[in-house]
This record gives C-alpha cells, structure tokens and sequence, in this order.
C-alpha cells in the first residue's frame, strides 16, 4: 500500500524570543535529565515554586520552567534573553528532532490560556499556549510538523527532572525504554518512516504520511466524505488496550455537522464493524484516547475512520498508535501519557506527577511504589494551598470501552494533620456517581494496598477524589494502578447474574413466582396470529402475562407477581413491556414495588398512567437500594368500570443506570430507525417509497399503531394511500462485508390491513444482477408485530432488499422494525420462509 507523503522542509527557525510547538510525547517516551545551557541552570528550574499542575484534557504539553515565570519575579531584558533560552531548548536531554512542514492551512481557531495558578512562562499576563498542534507556532507563523520528542507529558506536563540521583538506575530504564520502543506490539505505529502495515481504503479519501513529520493526516486535497485506515490482521486471547494520540483542528465555529475521528473493530466473520470509540470536538492539541479491547479467539483489524463534515478548513491527524497487553484502566504513572488519566483543574488544589527525583513541593514525599526509587513516578495532591473548606481534586481515569468486573486495586499513601478524605467513585455517561470506596484510616505512613469490586457494565470513569478540610499540611500519594477479572471479595455462592432476574415467559415464568394467599393474579397465555388481539411482544405469537382476566376480574382484586431476590447496593435498571386494554383511563392498574426481603418495607417506584391503546410499551426505572430486596409487579382491579386486560412482557435486569445503558454505543448491524435509516436507503423503482413514522398510519384499520422498540418510536412503512395496486417499493442496505460462515438475519413486520400485497427480502450479491429470494409473507398477517428469522451465507460483499408490494386496496400498509444482523447461525430458524394469511382461529387465547 503507497501512501501519499508531502515533501520534508527544514524546520522554520522560530522567531527571537518565541517557543517552537513542541511535539506530542511518543508512547512509552521518558523524560531525561534536562540539559544546562550555559546561563541556564539548576536555579532556573529551582525557581519554579512546586510542580506544574495536571493540565486540562485540551492541554498536551507547556514549555519548562524560566525564572522569569516565577511568581513575584521581575521580568528584565536579561532574563527574558535567559528565558528564551531556555525554553529554546529542545526536549530535555534529547537533540532536537529534524522536523518538516505540513501543508499550509489557517491557525487553529482556538487559543486556550493557561490556568491562573499553572503559569510557570512568560510575564503576569496569560501566556500564549505553547503546544504540538499542526500548522502554527504561538505567534500565527509557519510551525513545523510535530515531531518525536520527549520531556512532556500528554495531559499532564512534569517539571524538568532535577540533576542529580542514581545516574546509573535512570541509565539502565533509558535503555528499557529505547528497547521496548524498538519492539512495538502488532498494530502499533509511530508513522515514522512507514506505515507499519495499515492501509487505506481506495473507495474513499486517502491518509497522508507527513514525511520527517511522524504522522499520518487524511489528505483533504481529495474530494470526498470520509477516509479508512485500517490494521494488518491482529490476534490476542487477552484484554489489550489501544492508546491513539490524535487531532482534530478547525477554523471555524461549531458545525451542525462536525468533523469526526471514529474507531472501530473488525472482527473475522463479521459484516459489521463495531464501533469503540468517537470524537467530533476540535483542539488545538495533541489528545490522548485509550480503549479497551476484549480478549477473543478471532482475529480482527482495528480500523480508523476520519469522518469529513460541512467545515472544509477541517483537518484530523493520527501521531500514533499503540496496543499493549492489559487493560486501560491499569496505570503505574511511568510513561509520559500517564495511561490517559487527566485532573479535573481546581484554581487551588491539583493532582501532580511526583517522583523522578522531583523537589517543589511543600510536603515531604515519598519514593514511588512501582520501582521503590526517587527516579519513579506517581501522582499526588497536597493541601498547602488548600483556600476554602472542603476543596477538592480529582483524578479521573480513561472511560471504559467494555463491559467488565472484577478486582480494581491501587496502593496510596496518605499523611494528614486535619481531616482529609480519599474517595473513589464510579462515574457513568449520564453523570451519576457511585461510591465504591473510602479511605477508613487517618494516617498511611508507607504505601497501603486497597482493594475493592468493580463493575461497569456501561462506559465508566473511575475519580480518585481527595477533599481537603484546611491547609494545614498532609497529602494523599496514589499508585500501580491495577485490575484483575476476580472479584477481590471472597465470594463462596455463584455470583448473582443480573439475567436470571429477567423473563419472557416463553417456557414457564423462569425465577418469579405469585403467592398462593393471592390467588392466580397473572395468567401465562399465548394469542395465535389475528386481527383482533395482539400477541406478546416476543415473537408475536408467543406467551405473555395478562392480568385481570375472566378468571380474576372482581372489584378490589389485586394480584403480584414476585422476582427474585436482588443483592442490595447496587444500581440496577429493570425494563419491562406492558399493554393495557379497556375502555377507560387506567391509572394505577400496574404498578411496581420493591419489597425488602422479610416484605415488611414496600415502596412503590413506578405506576401506569396511560389510558388503554392496546400497544406494547416499553418501561425502564433505575433504582438502587441498600438491603437485598425484590421487584414485585402488582396489577389492581379497583372496580368494574376500571377493570381492564394488563399484560407484561419481556422483562429484563441489567447493571447500571438506564439512563447511561441509552447512551452506550449500538450494536454493530443494528437498526431500530430511532435516528435514521441506519445502512438502508432508498431504491426508486416507479414512485413507491418507504417513509420513516412513529404512531398509526395515516390510513384506518391497516398499519401499526405504534413501532416494536417502544411504542413510541420510530419504523419503516409504505403508505398505500399513496401507491397504486401493485407498485413496489425497496428498502436497500450499503454493501455489506461478505463471510465465509453463516448469517442470521432478525426483523419484525407488520401487515394489518384488508387489502394488504407482499413484503419479500432478497439477496444480492456483488458482481450479480440476480436478486435471491430469501424469505416472503403474502396477505394480512396480524395486528401484531411478528418476528423474522433468516438464515444465509454470501462470501461475497452482498446487499440485503426489503421488498414491499402494494395490495388490492388502501388497506394495505406494511411496515417493519428492529432489524439485527448476527453472525453465526440463528438460534432458532422459521420452519415456513414462505406463507400466506393467518390461521383459522382468529381470537383464540390459550391458557
């Protein structure tokens, strides 16, 4: 694969007094001993008055300390001169890298300053940001290309290293480190001088290697919408972690349509790419991302997308990218990316790096507990600045790209003369915190080793927080990082799966349970295919749970149904499915309550309030309650004029808030129409079209009443008021990668209605003009939403058509929804792909 490069340029000399825009740290880079230019010394960096605090996320690197930053110190010509001379220096210890120039394209549209308390450079006005973007230097001219350098930390820049030590320890971890940049793990690259194996995709825009630049940019000089970059073939049985240090800069202000740089995994046997990861917001910076990726017998490509929007000054670069065994989260605070973990910037308390032989701060700290040496490296907070009550500083940890669980350890030291206290939570997408741990000792006096269990579910941060009371000295010291899939506590039973909480009521009424002083409140039925009552929400034609049947329809009745029991403190979100039917309003005919186990506490945490429209609506409440307890689904006949059918369905227990399980990333090949039309566009034939809609259909007696998801969302329809008898209308997917095993195809549709024609889906593949018929229903089907299953294979890329015909009259609206592409064979396969009508029994219920 040949990669378009730009030519190599000398580097533009900077300007008398101006700071070249130092690279962004390579992975795995330490910073050496800083050189002493004549003039510039050990009092230089003496004169910093404590380290450099964590920067901001949008921060990559700040140049070293000069006196003339120093708080109270004079700004002379002389020491500007000294300055300058300084901070001129490249790197700290290593030559200066032989740069070239990047395509000329405006400044970057932003210029952050620099927190009040963090200026260490420049006079007591707000500093110019020093830092490796592409394109300019501080003062709007020309820059270099951002090279390979060492001495700044991404995120969190250190303080030079102080001469001095055990020169012979810091020599030997030099050369560890010069060794294990020369073996890169498989899918790693620096774009130093090649690639590393990653190709892009000639269907769309091509990525550019920037010459001596060290790194590779999409080449916006092409016309199109987006560029792909994907790996060699990777393979790993264990949990590894991606770390991409990238880009995205604009000129402009906000777009509706932003700029993106998405991540995705390819996995062999798949047709879908899993998305990991995605940004859209610009910086003028170098960034850090780390993502999980799960351990897995396939093999798989990691893929890179630069998604191009309405903004055309828009530029995405990629410095480079590295996969190591183990897992994000884990983090000893040796390597210059310090694993991606950023400080949540406070005007008077921050999270530092210590160690590496480093003395600025007030406190007396202690060597680090990875190498048990001064030259190691940690973070720290203190309280000598502490200004008010309660301050606070957090540490805030990469998110969490996977489900995971198990032991979350670090070790910490912690020195008081007032109260401090060291906090960890749990923070999800939504915002919300979840305490996990407490420091329960006043005094640490060497490093102490914490354990506690852990579970994200969803995307998660883990915040080291530490709330300081008053400044009267004490610090809290924080290391070695790790996590390991073993809880740390000892559990002797099996470990409460949140599934074996959850039913569809397909086989019997799985873990739930009624009272027999109740009497049999909830009936399991099963509706066969008809045009009068709906099926359960399952497959269509499945069993459910009604409530306030013939058997059960007397005033003042009330019947529950019990769940398991649920371990207490934790954040659960229970989903469920209900319909109502009746002729008046039914509030409070279902509610649900948490029981505690000896039932003697009942709260009530959710009620219907809907009046009776006969569709499966979907319900989802989050709760946590600190004792073990149940969910108990209570339906209540209050009188004989309120009395209507309840049915419940699919219900399901997971771990986590429902409002961060919304925010998660989808599942590759799913499409359920809530946003768009997913993979799937229009193919003109004639003018039958397919219309995205919520609700019934415009025309009576035909079409759903609402879509399968919720209810109350989104599906795809034909309305046939529109079409004339016959006229077709398809539904197209993009081309879809070819495997070599089986597929499974799952849908639902809808066809309700007297005059109701077709709806076929069909196979093509690519190189063919044959479309093969793989699945069809004719005529009126149901009122409900039934399920498809197709199984298929195609080795080739192929696209997937959903045919619809018009019938015989207006009444012949047809819809579906909800469609999952799998692979791997279907769990369960339809035994007729291909029918007609309904069966005899139109209304018959079976109990």
């Amino acid at each position: 694969m040949h990669f378009s490069r730009l030519p190599a340029e000398a580097a533009a000399a900077p300007s008398p007094g101006r700071l070249p825009p130092p690279p962004p740290p390579a992975l795995g880079d330490r910073p050496g001993r800083p050189r002493r230019e004549p003039g510039v010394g050990r009092a230089a960096h003496r004169g910093c008055p404590r380290p450099l605090p964590c920067a901001p996320a949008s921060a990559v690197a700040r140049p070293p300390c000069a006196p003339s930053g120093c708080r109270g110190a004079a700004t002379s010509p002389a020491a500007a001169a000294a300055a300058a001379a300084a901070a001129a220096t490249p790197g700290l210890g290593s030559a200066a890298p032989q740069l070239s120039r990047p395509p000329s394209r405006p400044p970057a549209r932003r210029q952050p300053r620099f927190p009040r308390r963090g200026r260490c450079c420049g006079s007591a006005s707000s500093p110019r940001r020093v830092s490796g973007r592409r394109g300019t230097r501080p003062d709007g001219t020309p820059a270099a290309a951002p090279g390979r350098g060492v001495g700044f930390a991404a995120g969190v820049p250190r303080c030079p290293v102080r001469a001095g030590g055990d020169r012979g320890l810091a020599l030997f971890l030099a050369a560890l480190q010069l060794a294990a940049a020369a073996l890169l793990s498989p899918g790693s690259c620096a774009f130093e001088d090649s690639a590393c194996g990653y190709e892009w995709d000639y269907a769309h825009l091509p990525w550019a290697l920037h010459g001596e630049g060290h790194y590779i940019s999409v080449d916006t000089s092409y016309e199109g919408e987006k560029a792909v970059l994907s790996s060699p073939e990777l393979y790993s049985e264990e949990w590894s972690c991606i770390r991409l240090i990238y880009q995205i800069a604009t000129t402009s202000e906000a777009s509706p349509d932003p700029t993106r740089l998405n991540l995705y995994l390819r996995q062999e046997g798949e047709s879908f790419d899993r998305l990991l990861w995605s940004a859209k917001e610009p910086s003028d910076s170098w960034l850090i991302a780390s993502l999980d990726l799960v351990n897995s017998t396939k093999r798989y490509k990691v893929v890179l997308e630069g998604e191009m929007g309405q903004d055309k000054s828009a530029s995405i670069a990629v410095f480079e990218i590295k996969i190591t065994p183990g897992y994000c989260i884990e983090c000893d605070f040796e390597e210059n990316h310090l694993c991606g973990f950023v400080n949540r910037w406070n005007p008077n308390v921050n999270w530092f790096v210590g160690g590496g032989n480093i003395r600025n701060s007030q406190s007396i700290l202690p060597k680090d507990h990875t190498l048990n040496s001064e030259l190691g490296h940690y973070m720290y907070v203190d309280s000598v600045y502490v200004k008010h009550f309660q301050e606070v500083a957090q540490l805030i940890s990469p998110k969490t790209t996977a489900p995971m669980s198990g032991c979350l350890s670090f070790y910490y030291q912690l020195k008081q003369e007032s109260s401090i206290v060291f906090t960890v939570y749990l923070r999800d997408a939504s915002g919300f915190y979840e305490e996990i741990w407490k420091t329960d000792s006043a005094l640490s006096a060497d490093w102490a080793l914490a354990e506690v269990d852990f579970n994200a579910p969803y995307p998660m941060e883990v915040i080291f927080e530490v709330a300081f009371n008053s400044a009267k000295g004490g610090y809290v010291a924080l290391d070695d990082i790790s996590f390991s899939p073993v809880y740390c506590s000892n559990q002797t039973g099996t470990p409460f799966n949140p599934a074996d909480a959850g039913c569809n009521f397909e086989e019997d009424l799985c873990n739930f349970y009624q009272d027999h002083k109740d009497g049999p409140g909830w009936s399991r039925v099963k509706v066969k295919r008809n045009v009068y009552r709906a099926g359960d929400h399952t497959t269509g034609f499945g069993y459910y749970l009604l409530a306030n049947t013939k058997f059960t329809s007397q005033p003042e009745y009330i019947g529950r149904l019990y769940g398991p029991t649920l371990p207490g403190n934790l954040q659960f979100c229970l989903r469920f499915y209900y319909a109502l039917y009746g002729f008046f309003k039914m509030s409070g005919t279902l509610a649900v309550y948490i029981f505690e186990e000896n039932h003697v506490v009942q709260e009530k945490i959710w009620s219907v309030l809907d009046s009776p429209k006969g569709v499966w609506t979907q319900a989802e409440i989050s709760f946590k309650k600190p004792m073990p307890c149940k969910v108990v689904f209570v339906s209540w006949c209050k009188s004989f004029w309120d009395c209507g059918l309840v049915a419940l369905d699919d219900v399901s227990l997971s771990l986590g808030s429902c409002q961060a399980a919304d925010l998660a990333l989808p599942s590759p090949g799913e499409c359920t129409f809530e946003k768009d039309e997913c993979v799937f566009t229009q193919k003109k034939r004639g003018r039958g079209s397919w219309h995205r809609g919520r609700g019934p259909t415009p025309t009576s007696y035909t079409g759903p009443r609402g879509d399968h998801t919720t209810g109350v969302g989104y599906y795809m329809y034909i309305e046939a008021s529109d079409m004339v008898y016959g006229q077709r209308a398809y539904l197209v997917s993009r081309s879809l990668r070819g495997t070599s095993g089986k597929q499974c195809l799952t849908f639902f549709y809808h066809m309700y209605g007297a005059g109701t024609g077709l709806l076929s889906v069909y196979l093509k593949k690519e190189g063919d003009e044959e479309e093969i018929p793989l699945w069809r229903r004719t005529g009126e089907q149901s009122i409900s939403w039934l399920r498809g299953l197709i199984e298929y294979e195609s080795d080739r890329n192929y696209q997937i058509i959903f045919e619809a015909i018009r019938g015989v009259s207006i009444r012949s609206d047809t819809a579906i929804d909800d469609i999952l592409f799998q692979a791997g064979p279907c769990l369960e396969v339809e035994e007729i792909q291909f029918s007609s009508g309904y069966p005899d029994s139109l209304n018959e219920i079976e109990y």
